[in-house]
């Protein structure tokens, strides 16, 4: 969560924010943040945002890493809709060993991104560059083709599908509601 926060903005999470996403009280996620502190996977001053160190960054890149490509194996290989796949892929993630998911991938033909445009880190954790912005932002008129549509509503996901836009879709701005329009990233043709 710490890592996703900040995959797509600049400014680091606070602990009530993180409690909130997490659906926790705030004391729990205390504890756990002075955990990972004590394990050197996050820097934390009370009161103070949360980061990510290093070492905490290469490991959220590993579960980021197992998430995306479990997502994908789910959408191309078992026929899962790409509003489905999250939950699932939030509990197979932590089960499947690396021999498995180095066959998955090796299976999949080793994608650079998940079903919603999501970079997918290689076997070393280097990410994919990605290139986009928020369709929200396009100027009147302007075009773009869809590269990355955020999961995390799936009401969103199943209002793109029936508008009949996903991945590579080409979009006019203007074209998606204020919801759709700050959920997908399109890079710019005009």
């Amino acid at each position: 969560m710490i890592f996703a926060h900040t995959e797509w903005q600049p400014e680091p999470i606070g602990s009530s924010e993180l409690a909130q996403r997490l659906r926790l009280a705030p004391s729990s996620v205390s504890e756990m943040v002075k955990k990972l502190v004590a394990q050197g996977l996050v820097e934390h001053a009370p009161y103070g945002a949360i980061e990510l160190t290093a070492s905490g960054r290469r490991e959220a890149l590993r579960m980021v890493r197992r998430h995306r490509l479990v997502e994908t194996w789910l959408v191309d290989q078992f026929g899962y809709g790409w509003d489905e796949v999250h939950d699932e892929a939030e509990i197979l993630e932590h089960t499947l060993s690396d021999r498995l998911l180095e066959a998955i991938d090796e299976q999949l033909g080793r994608p650079s991104r998940d079903p919603h445009g999501d970079p997918i880190p290689a076997a070393d954790l280097t990410i994919p560059a990605f290139g986009g912005v928020l369709a929200s932002t396009l100027a009147p008129g302007s075009r773009g083709r869809v590269v990355r549509i955020s999961d995390r509503d799936p009401d969103v996901l199943r209002a793109l599908t029936a508008a009949g836009v996903g991945l590579d879709s080409s979009i006019v701005a203007g074209q998606l509601g204020p919801d759709e329009a700050a959920a997908v990233w399109v890079a710019t043709t005009m």
